[in-house]
């Protein structure tokens, strides 16, 4: 009698699973989806989440022919840019949802999560940030979603209410340690207000801190004033410095009521690990933050990268940071200008590509649409 195969799981990713590190992609195609290689990545790479933003989004529905079919089903039905945006983006998500929906299962709501932003210019608009987040929870429908959204002063207001709300949060664009403590505290009242009044404690979030844009910023500076010799420090110390302060919250008095009742922690997640100078080994940002209770959401790429060679040797994202950013400091490098910088940036390169997938789809409505 045949036996079945079993599934050959790579071990350098379950090493890092089994080191607290969640391993999530970064990317999403609908072809990833319909052909089961996100469900390959599941059982074979350790996957257990996946994160999309408006990047991601316009690559994937203008780089390919995968959503024409429906784009002019939606075109024939006369709906407006945005609103085709919308139904092309849910339809991938909620499918992203089914497939890790297992995981979700598996690990008792910790992992299995898929992350949808809300639209990027609404950013610096709590209220419409709000109606946008409860619009697109309810016509997803999945209990694994997560939505994303940017930790802006702006945006934490949102972040509270929306988990009071017992939605399921990532929120995104973290650069500083600072917003990064804000948004913390964000997460904490809106579970605090759901115990106050006896509701489930059953609501996950994590924060996504950025890694690689920040060594892009500094290493430029620092070029700038001649210190190449500090180079490739500041995006790993500043995320191990922001780990520390997941810790100390976290795992400190103010939480004890709250983790006692079953709350989950908010979760640092390392986003933006994708190496972007070739002159650094390309799972720099992978083996460098290793530890309990991280994300680590990776581009393709990235996740191959670490899948080939990632070397897994204990929690380096408890590595005290205080050497590099003092000597950051010393060299004259102002990291609250530099995370200050990135946020307005970041914000923009959400911005732009969301206004060009706008564009190309209101494009093809002037060749597709029928007369």
């Amino acid at each position: 009698m045949a036996t079945r195969q079993q599934t050959k799981v790579n071990e350098r990713l379950a090493a890092l699973t089994a080191a607290g590190t969640s391993v999530w992609l970064d990317e999403i195609r609908r072809s990833m989806i319909e052909s089961g290689e996100l469900a390959r990545l599941v059982e074979e790479d350790s996957l257990r989440g996946e994160t999309s933003n408006p990047t991601i989004f316009n690559q994937a529905i203008l780089g390919s022919s995968d959503y024409d079919e429906q784009l002019d089903e939606l075109l024939q039905a006369g709906r407006s840019t945005r609103e085709i945006y919308q139904e092309l983006v849910i339809a991938d998500i909620q499918g992203a949802c089914d497939v890790l929906r297992r995981v979700h299962t598996d690990t008792q709501h910790y992992d299995g999560y898929v992350s949808l932003e809300v639209d990027p210019d609404l950013a610096f608009d709590t209220e419409r940030t709000i109606e946008q987040t409860r619009e697109y929870w309810g016509r997803v429908d999945r209990p694994n979603l997560m939505i994303k959204i940017p930790g802006t002063l702006e945006g934490l207001p949102a972040i509270e209410q929306m988990i009071y709300e017992g939605r399921n949060i990532n929120v995104t664009l973290l650069f500083a340690v600072e917003a990064y403590e804000q948004v913390t505290e964000a997460c904490i009242r809106g579970l605090e207000r759901r115990h106050a009044e006896g509701k489930s404690l059953d609501v996950h979030s994590v924060a996504s801190f950025f890694v690689s844009r920040v060594d892009t910023e500094v290493d430029q500076r620092l070029e700038k004033i001649g210190r190449q010799d500090l180079r490739g420090r500041a995006g790993l110390a500043n995320a191990r410095a922001a780990y520390r302060r997941f810790k100390e919250i976290f795992h400190g008095d103010r939480f004890t009521a709250l983790a006692a009742a079953g709350a989950p922690v908010q979760r640092p997640l390392w986003a933006s690990t994708g190496v972007k100078d070739p002159a650094y080994p390309d799972t720099m940002y992978v083996d460098g933050l290793v530890g309990p209770e991280t994300v680590n959401t990776m581009p393709m790429a990235t996740l191959r990268a670490a899948a080939d060679h990632a070397k897994i040797s204990g929690a380096t994202a408890a590595i005290d940071p205080e050497p590099d950013l003092r000597a950051l400091a010393e060299a004259g490098i102002d990291l609250e200008d530099v995370t200050a910088k990135l946020l307005r940036d970041g914000v923009q390169k959400f911005v732009d590509p969301f206004e060009n997938l706008l564009d190309a789809i209101e494009s093809r409505r002037a060749t597709r649409e029928p007369r």
